[in-house]
């Protein structure tokens, strides 16, 4: 194991056994929850700022501008006006 994961993952599993209370003889039960949560962060590959994530939702087509949002509204608004 690399010692930024170890690192990460024995951080995380004292902050489980602090959130529980403390419990005495679960500490590897805590320990290999937060493995599986750093096994479930690392699979999404997803950085920590959301730059990754963004960069494939502009590759397939499906991420909106922000200026392109206010358009919707616009329009929802005029269909419920025109229903009215």
């Amino acid at each position: 194991m690399s010692r930024n994961r170890d690192d990460w993952v024995s951080q995380r599993a004292y902050a489980i056994w602090e959130e529980e209370g403390r419990p005495h003889g679960r500490g590897e039960s805590h320990w290999a929850q937060a493995l599986r949560e750093f096994e479930q962060l690392e699979a999404t590959k997803a950085s920590a700022d959301g730059s990754e994530l963004i960069e494939k939702l502009k590759a397939a087509g499906r991420l909106m501008r922000a200026f392109d949002e206010p358009v919707f509204e616009v329009e929802d608004e005029r269909q419920r006006k025109a229903a009215l």
